[in-house]
């Protein structure tokens, strides 16, 4: 288990949602001598999203995390961040839809409520250092003291793309107990200790979106809005070939669902959610080669002085693809691909690495070609 050369003697708040992964890292932090607390937030509310009362942060969940630490023997807490998340996580998801962006509401999560909200609380408590079951690594440079996120270990399981907002002073706190581990082996370990959550299937959904339908959540919150954005037009090179029935209902890349015909696929290459407008356009059509990003936040180097190689990705399950990056201000990154990239969509993360070690990231707010 990596430790950053952490004090064992200090107090390590560890966030437990119920599963195996925080089931373990309790378990291994335990093991290595650690004073625990263990801390399951609650995340949303149920009365405002009655159909959603299953996966991260449930009732179910918050029952398995209070289990699994008696199991262990650490003192529990169940932290109410509604209104924190509400305010946050859920108003930006919504506000980004509305934009015609398609967001990743994770990555506001772990800065603003993992790594925010959360430390607020270990302060209060005595604790100097937090915890999660991510499955990535902490690194430190040994010239500028830089702290730094590194891909996992289990290559299938990494979470570094998620983790890419976290501040110097928040990693500086920070241990992840499974960087090291693979998925399976976490699971044989659950097993071999008889921890309950050692078979729990991994949650593939946005914990606060009902029935996985990011449209179900927008109408609950804005039930008019559906009313006032159907029947905007699709357009293919520069031609009206038919209606849609509401620009948030659509995401860049997609096929399926058009209600048109022209006999020949064609896909979603851009919404124009001022003009309530739907641009398709043949599978070429969806591949670019520059963008921008913005809200950039840096990790392994203060500032980048000149352009540089990366590998950068564009979406959570991205591969990655070769690319110069070039920080063009504070706030602001230029990329450029070596060969075209299929989709960049606008809201989503870019994150740039160097071999498993994060460069930093930011949210991708222009396309340029």
């Amino acid at each position: 288990m990596q430790e950053n050369s952490r004090n064992n003697k200090e107090i390590v708040m560890l966030a437990m949602s119920g599963g195996v992964d925080s089931s373990v890292a309790a378990l291994l932090l335990k093991k290595s001598g650690h004073e625990l607390i263990g801390v399951t937030m609650k995340t949303w509310g149920f009365d405002d999203i009655p159909e959603k009362d299953s996966g991260c942060c449930s009732l179910e969940t918050i029952y398995s995390a209070r289990n699994v630490a008696s199991q262990l023997g650490i003192n529990h807490y169940t932290i109410d961040f509604t209104d924190k998340f509400n305010e946050v996580v859920i108003s930006n998801f919504i506000e980004e839809y509305i934009k015609g962006h398609t967001p990743n509401p994770c990555v506001l999560c772990n800065k603003a409520i993992k790594w925010g909200a959360l430390l607020e609380k270990a302060d209060s408590l005595g604790a100097g250092t937090i915890a999660t079951g991510h499955y990535a690594r902490i690194n430190q440079e040994g010239t500028t003291g830089r702290w730094y996120i590194s891909a996992a270990k289990d290559k299938n399981k990494d979470q570094s793309y998620a983790l890419w907002q976290i501040s110097q002073s928040s990693l500086s706190r920070t241990i992840f107990p499974l960087g090291e581990f693979t998925k399976p082996r976490i699971r044989e370990i659950a097993r071999e200790l008889g921890l309950k959550p050692a078979d729990t299937p991994d949650s593939q959904e946005i914990c606060f979106v009902p029935n996985d339908d990011y449209r179900q959540l927008i109408n609950i919150r804005l039930p008019e809005l559906s009313k006032q954005i159907a029947g905007g037009d699709i357009i293919y090179h520069d031609k009206k070939i038919g209606s849609h029935n509401g620009y948030i209902n659509y995401t860049i890349g997609q096929r399926r669902g058009l209600n048109i015909a022209l006999g020949k696929p064609v896909y979603v290459s851009k919404i124009d959610a001022e003009n309530n407008a739907i641009y398709v356009d043949d599978e070429a059509g969806l591949y670019n080669s520059e963008f921008l990003c913005s809200e950039i936040n840096l990790q392994k180097f203060e500032s980048l002085p000149l352009p540089m190689n990366a590998i950068v990705k564009i979406r959570y399950k991205d591969k990655g693809s070769p690319a110069i990056i070039e920080q063009i201000s504070d706030t602001e990154m230029k990329i450029i691909f070596d060969e075209p990239k299929k989709s960049i969509t606008l809201g989503q993360s870019a994150v740039f690495y160097d071999g498993d070690d994060v460069i930093g990231g930011g949210i991708i707010n222009t396309i340029l070609n």
